[in-house]
């Protein structure tokens, strides 16, 4: 097999030891060939050229963003994505139930089979996981200025951040047409899920798959914060879909629109903001790495 790894060194001392995974993994890897990213544009464009010059695998070792940029020059492509998790979220990585430690995700990938997954494209651009608009967009935003200013990153940072976000958030006003499905008025947040979660076993979309066809359109509308804080454990302990503020239905491509520039990000990583959404599905654009047992199992994330 041959196969890429890129690295993102941007995780610190979770980077240098999924390095020294990577070194240890040789002997279920033979001849991987290992690069360091130096700067944004580097996983894409490494991961293109190795789609053209028809490697087996690329391997993203880093958070959502990495995954994300890696994906993005292989859509299309035989070339499978396996995913390495070294972030803070790792959301993608949880469903499809890759361990979190560099050296026994490596181990699983090694063993893994190949299927072919959904990609989302929000205004063109690709969403593997979830990409949105609103608080989350925000949010997000928050934990990677947080992150860039060297501060600590993880998911306890990610939601206190949320705590003090939420309080002073304004939610805005969205117009959303998705298949037939409407929705008009005031929301904290508009998202578009593919996978089943943000990341740190947050659970937006139970039960949702990865190669259906189909996107989750999620609308949270605005409500006061006491709700929101009683819900937030939904998130973690199940019954979401049992918050009277929580909307979802399923759609091939949905349109958003805005009266003012609202946040917006992907897998993440924040997006200039924008006025309107257009969001679309490319069914089975990618090709990724998945443990068997996740693959096997009637109730994962694969039809």
């Amino acid at each position: 097999m041959r196969a890429l790894a890129i690295l993102n060194p941007r995780a610190g001392v979770a980077a240098r030891r999924a390095r020294q995974a990577l070194e240890a993994a040789r002997p279920a890897w033979p001849g991987l060939e290992v690069r360091v990213t130096t700067g944004p544009g580097d996983t894409r464009a490494w991961s293109a050229e190795a789609a053209a010059a028809g490697l087996d695998t690329v391997l993203a070792v880093g958070g959502d963003g990495t995954a994300n940029e890696a994906a993005w020059g292989l859509l299309g492509s035989e070339t499978a994505l396996g995913l390495v998790p070294v972030g803070s979220g790792n959301g993608l990585a949880r469903t499809l139930r890759i361990p979190l430690r560099p050296g026994r995700a490596l181990a699983a990938l090694a063993d893994a089979v190949s299927r072919r997954m959904d990609v989302g494209l929000l205004n063109d651009r690709p969403f593997l996981n979830v990409a949105g608009a609103g608080l989350d967009a925000a949010v997000g935003a928050d934990f990677h200025h947080h992150g860039r200013a060297g501060g600590r990153r993880g998911v306890l940072t990610y939601v206190r951040l949320t705590l003090r976000r939420v309080r002073s958030y304004e939610p805005g006003t969205f117009s959303v047409r998705a298949d037939g499905e409407r929705f008009d008025g005031r929301a904290l947040l508009v998202c578009f899920v593919n996978g089943r979660q943000y990341g740190g076993a947050a659970v937006i979309a139970p039960g949702a798959r990865l190669d259906d066809g189909l996107m989750d359109v999620v609308v949270f509308e605005a409500v006061p914060f006491r709700e929101i804080l009683a819900n937030a454990p939904r998130l973690f302990l199940g019954g979401l879909e049992r918050f009277r503020a929580y909307r979802r239905f399923p759609a091939r491509e949905a349109e958003v629109v805005s009266p003012s520039a609202v946040p917006v990000h992907r897998d993440g990583e924040p997006e200039p903001p924008v006025e309107r959404l257009s969001v679309r599905l490319a069914p089975r654009a990618l090709r990724i790495l998945v443990p068997r047992a996740t693959a096997d199992d009637p109730a994962g994330p694969f039809a």
